[in-house]
């Protein structure tokens, strides 16, 4: 968009929708980018629906360091909250927007610290984990550690299909013992023999990915109503 068309938009609404994927692993068979494509086809879904701006996606978070599968690259917790602190007072004393939805699909404490205590002077600044949302009846195997198993792929076969390898999948079952010790939305450290991913992507389909991601849509939606 250019200035005068950014101009006019915060106008109408001065809000802005801020994606913040990551580029980590989430098993052998789907992308590196696999949050960021969620986040960022929400983003653009919200964009239409509400008239609201969408900015430009941030593709890393925070999150373990995984050396032993190549091309993921993590953020620490400082770097990430200082980024957003210097975007989010670009936009708010510069272009004048007084709301923010930060957008994101990554359940480490570490990454949602960094951007829940992001400081605005006057505008409002709402962070919208997608995987804190209660799924239920729509997964096979709710409450599941969340990496690669039957939402992930369920989403990504639905949004991105080419870009999954169902040939590739493998299903890893977590024991409580390993449980304890991965603590997910902590470490995040994948238990030892993983994949690079946890639970049962094997349970995942295409049109399972659609029904999650209109009941996500759905959910941040009725957050968003109103001017």
């Amino acid at each position: 968009m250019t200035p005068g068309a950014v101009r006019e938009r915060l106008k109408e609404r001065p809000g802005m929708v801020v994606p913040v994927g990551t580029t980590e692993q989430h098993g052998p068979h789907l992308p590196l980018g696999c949050d960021t494509i969620i986040v960022e086809h929400l983003a653009d879904d919200l964009s239409a629906e509400f008239g609201i701006l969408r900015a430009p996606t941030l593709e890393y978070g925070v999150h373990a360091p995984t050396h032993a599968f190549p091309g993921g690259a993590t953020l620490r917790r400082r770097t990430l909250h200082r980024v957003m602190n210097e975007l989010i007072e670009s936009w708010e004393e510069g272009a004048g927007v007084r709301e923010f939805i930060i957008l994101t699909a990554q359940a480490s404490e570490a990454h949602l610290e960094a951007l829940s205590t992001v400081r605005t002077d006057e505008a409002t600044l709402q962070v919208m984990d997608v995987f804190s949302l209660d799924f239920g009846a729509l997964l096979e195997r709710p409450g599941a550690p969340i990496q690669g198993g039957e939402l992930d792929t369920s989403l990504l076969l639905f949004l991105a299909p080419d870009t999954v390898r169902m040939d590739l999948a493998r299903d890893f079952a977590i024991t409580p013992e390993m449980l304890a010790r991965y603590r997910p939305g902590h470490s995040r450290r994948l238990p030892e023999g993983s994949p690079g991913s946890i639970g049962f992507p094997s349970l995942a389909s295409a049109q399972k990915g659609e029904l999650l991601y209109r009941f996500i849509l759905d959910r941040i939606s009725s957050c968003l109503t109103g001017p």
